[in-house]
């Protein structure tokens, strides 16, 4: 790709559901600068930390850049050639249920449903499944249960007209920034707005909430079917909606009245106080969003736990109005547009069901195909025990790192290696599950992909290159459908762009749809490859209803979204317009349920809100109550007492394939760590940055120990992020048993029985280092990228010749200075090439006390003055040097002790922090935490 001028291209972030709009500017030198489009609907132009981060995430270092044959280089032509004899062959041996796709979130839609079509199509199985499945797929049974179609009723502007907002298993501020901080936005302009968070953990999303429910692991079910008992108990029922537009209230009535109020405060954790007041609030409030996340969906009660919030809404009317529904929010970038194409085992594309011969009927005469899978095919956990037993004997991976991300990461990575055939199409060349391919093949990454993305409130985007394919990468699309012809099934895979495929996708939609499907994108059925490149955001259902495509721009406009004419993706620097304002919707965007009759063309309110008025995609077209009784979920035992939950960090996201690239984002957290109530912490006898063992019946992990009021006694939570490739036993999934829902099939990866122990380390570690080591004899280590190299935390069970120690990471040549106190069991290292640091090394026999941020910015200095080196041997700056400690704001860089200083100065609110120091003004993720600052210095303040 030749760059001659400065240009900004719009694209979609690759990070969460949240979908926001990025502006990517590249300069003329190829220069990458990128900052939030402030004309997407989604965000507006806000980004948080790892989207602000983009352009520190796309160098080569480490790229997979050339197919690859059992570790040596080869062409595209040998490697497709042998992928696709060696399926073709095992299907002819052993039928089609010996091979598998596993998939994932982070493909564009286009390369999921080339994927989807191959093996459900052309192959004739269902065994295709996805990461999504970890995240969301309890939200999507739960959709399906109650209204017949996996339907996400509302929209984002819900969060900002709410008058109640219940977050339920959502640390949205670490997790969903940019909702999050819409949300603090609204309430600011209306404070009378009420947040109540449901969590074990008090997360950073609770210093918005007027109410913390600190739940018991798994105790959901009991909470909403006790809320649905009580709305009835107090006459707070919409009987008109229930009577009109549902079925089966008596019944799940009936079941949510098992537990009085005492009962589900025993089964809850909760007061019999704290459940009143959540409940009247509840009831007393019209216009209520619950939006639910993964402490939701990760359960094996997950499905039953999305039912009980949606019967709660049902009973009260509370859906497909403006500022009131449940709100699934999804965890991955396209896990939507996964679902859309039937990306998952158990789903068919657009939204069509695989276990109707009807539907698959049509889905085969759509695509002339010669056949169509007839049954579901194995989810991901049943998938790679079936690698494991040998059922599956070649594997395709995509864009996905299962043996970091499943449970029982262990047994998955014995599966993955013990397999025949095992392909990975991956745009490393070294991570947890390439290391065991056979075939390796190079695909593009954000940047260099083109496609689109949908969101967590249904609004399709483009992602768009704006980068040149390095060495032989290619898209992953194009990698599936030259397979698909080598297979045989040239015709059917003949697409010559994305904008081919995501056409065939539309009109699959819109095939013999009238209506009765939820998912309806017909209107872009025949878009072509000008129209697609500068196709804006829009949401669906965008249904033709037989009219020809609408030309860009002359969509039915819906509520914010882009004018007419479309603001063209590519925008020379200097010609930048000024946006034209969004109209508003006089309905608001509200949909009064499924079209009836269709939404005509050219209607200039069209829909983006479903089943206000009922009309839901059942055969009688009313929803359904599932009449749910909360059971015990109780998982502990004298030998595993605590209950291990695991989740995600502020600044990183999945294994850090990305993330891990960018030394900002590791300034936060930057090793692997355990949170633990200081109860349970003073009982196990662990300290304060102490290495921990944790483990379960299925592993163990080290990790460091984060002692916190913020968690729940009894339980503990470790990050995901952490793998072999930058950590020395951190895999923490490797610890959560392969227990799922009985009807998602989703893993439960938030109540684990776990059991603590310190881990008697002889020393501890902290260096800084130029060059990555070749490797790292230590039982406990993480790694980390920092702005000039890395930085290394360490910690061993024994004492090491620590000279010799010191030399394995950062060599022999060069001038060292070297501290030891033999007595004590401190030894410090410095080693220079000339004026540079080539790394330093700090020893202690307890956590070091060292200053990590300073010692980390020493790498980029100049130490000509050979006197002040010492003061790196020393670890902490002399004189007049400002050491910023530990970093609070990763977008600017604002340190603990800076943000303190400033409080010390007269800064008094997160305001007062944002405009002397700018920390907080950017994303907003780290606004939580400056608060708990300012409140702990005016408590030393007040002593």
């Amino acid at each position: 790709m030749q760059i001659d001028e400065a240009r900004e291209v719009r694209t979609t972030c690759p990070y969460c559901g949240v979908g926001c709009g990025v502006l990517a500017k590249v300069a003329a030198d190829g220069e990458l600068t990128v900052r939030g489009d402030p004309d997407h609907p989604a965000n507006f132009g806000r980004l948080c930390s790892k989207g602000s981060a983009l352009a520190e995430t796309i160098d080569l270092d480490g790229r997979l850049l050339y197919p690859e044959i059992r570790g040596r280089r080869t062409d595209w032509d040998e490697a497709l050639d042998l992928v696709a004899s060696t399926f073709s062959q095992t299907i002819a041996e052993h039928g089609p249920g010996s091979v598998a796709f596993y998939v994932s979130g982070q493909l564009l839609t286009e390369d999921y449903y080339v994927a989807n079509k191959l093996m459900k199509g052309f192959i004739g199985s269902a065994n295709i499944d996805t990461n999504s499945r970890l995240c969301m797929a309890s939200s999507v049974a739960g959709h399906r249960r109650a209204f017949g179609s996996d339907t996400v009723p509302g929209n984002y502007e819900d969060l900002e007209l709410a008058d109640l907002i219940v977050l339920v298993g959502s640390n949205l501020a670490w997790c969903h920034p940019v909702l999050y901080q819409r949300i603090a936005a609204a309430r600011e302009k209306r404070p009378e707005m009420k947040v109540v968070l449901i969590d074990p953990r008090r997360t950073m999303t609770s210093d918005i909430a007027d109410m913390h429910l600190a739940i018991a692991p798994d105790g959901d079910v009991a909470l909403f079917t006790g809320l649905l008992a009580y709305l009835g108990q107090h006459n707070a029922l919409d009987r008109t909606y229930i009577t009109a537009h549902t079925t089966g209230f008596g019944q799940a009535l009936f079941a949510a009245s098992a537990l009085d109020l005492a009962g589900i405060a025993a089964a809850t954790g909760l007061s019999e106080d704290e459940l009143a007041r959540f409940y009247s609030l509840f009831a007393a409030t019209a216009k209520t969003v619950t939006v639910y996340s993964q402490g939701v969906n990760q359960s094996s009660s997950g499905t039953d736990k999305v039912n009980a919030i949606i019967n709660c809404h049902l009973a009260t009317g509370r859906i497909g109005k403006p500022g009131a529904g449940p709100f699934s929010v999804t965890g991955q970038p396209n896990a939507m547009g996964g679902r859309e194409v039937g990306g998952m085992a158990n789903m068919l594309a657009a939204h069509m069901e695989i276990e109707n011969p009807e539907h698959r009927e049509r889905v085969q005469r759509f695509w002339n195909a010669p056949t169509v899978a007839e049954k579901p095919g194995l989810k991901a956990v049943e998938m790679f025990q079936a690698v494991a037993d040998g059922r599956i004997k070649a594997l395709w991976i995509m864009a996905t790192n299962p043996v970091d991300s499943m449970p029982d990461a262990d047994a998955v990575e014995a599966a993955i290696r013990a397999c025949p055939f095992v392909v990975v199409s991956d745009v490393l060349g070294e991570t947890d599950t390439v290391r065991h391919a056979h075939v390796r093949l190079p695909a593009t990454a954000w940047g260099e992909k083109d496609g689109t993305v949908t969101n967590s409130e249904r609004r399709i985007s483009r992602q768009r290159a704006f980068l040149a394919r390095p060495g032989e990468a290619r898209p992953d699309w194009w990698i599936i459908a030259e397979v698909a012809k080598r297979m045989g099934f040239g015709e059917a895979f003949s697409h010559v762009s994305p904008a081919d495929i995501f056409a065939e996708h539309a009109a699959l939609s819109g095939f013999e749809n009238d209506g009765v499907r939820d998912f309806d994108i017909g209107a872009y059925a025949g878009i072509d490859a000008r129209t697609y490149e500068e196709l804006a955001p829009f949401q669906w259902p965008a249904p033709s209803q037989g009219t020809p495509l609408w030309p860009a721009g002359h969509l039915p406009l819906k509520g914010r979204d882009w004018m007419s004419p479309p603001v063209s993706p590519i925008v020379a620097i200097a010609e930048k317009a000024v946006p034209a304002k969004p109209p508003i919707s006089p309905l608001e965007g509200e949909m009064a349920g499924r079209p009836e009759g269709g939404v005509q063309a050219g209607h200039s309110s069209a829909s983006t809100r479903f089943f206000a008025n009922g009309n839901f995609y059942t055969p009688d077209g009313k929803a359904r109550f599932i009449a749910i009784r909360p059971a015990a979920q109780t998982r502990t035992n004298p030998d595993y007492p605590l209950v291990l939950n695991t989740g995600r960090v502020r600044d990183h996201w999945h294994t850090m394939t990305r993330t891990g690239k960018s030394p900002r984002l590791s300034q936060h957290m930057a090793e692997p760590f355990v949170e633990i109530h200081p109860a349970d912490a003073q009982h196990y006898g662990i300290g304060d940055a102490d290495i921990v063992r944790v483990s379960t019946g299925h592993g163990e992990v080290l990790v460091r120990a984060l002692v916190t009021v913020r968690q729940r006694q009894g339980s503990v939570f470790v990050p995901m992020h952490w793998t072999d490739q930058i950590s020395a036993r951190a895999r923490v999934d490797a610890l959560v048993p392969p227990t799922t829902d009985a009807i998602s099939g989703q893993p439960a990866s938030k109540n684990v029985a776990a059991r603590l122990e310190r881990f008697a380390a002889a020393a501890f570690g902290f260096a800084v280092l130029a060059e990555r080591p070749a490797s790292i004899d230590a039982d406990y280590w993480s790694l980390a990228r920092c702005p000039a190299g890395w930085r290394l935390e360490i910690a061993l069970q024994d004492s090491r010749d620590w000279t010799g120690f010191a030399a394995s990471l950062f060599g022999l040549e060069g001038e060292t200075l070297a501290y030891h106190d033999i007595a004590g069991g401190h030894h410090r290292f410095a080693r220079f090439a000339g004026s540079r640091l080539v790394g330093s090394l700090y020893l202690a026999p307890t956590p070091v006390a060292v200053s990590r941020g300073w010692a980390v910015e020493q790498l980029g200095a100049d130490h000509a003055d050979r006197q002040a080196r010492l003061a790196i041997v020393a670890g902490r700056p002399g004189g007049n040097s400002v050491d910023r400690g530990a970093i609070v704001c990763a977008c600017f860089g604002v340190g603990a002790n800076q943000i303190a200083e400033a409080v010390r100065g007269g800064c008094t609110s997160v305001a007062a922090i944002g405009a002397v120091l700018h920390a907080g003004t950017n994303c907003g993720s780290c606004r939580a935490e400056i608060k708990t600052i300012i409140d702990g210095r005016r408590l030393q303040a007040a002593e």
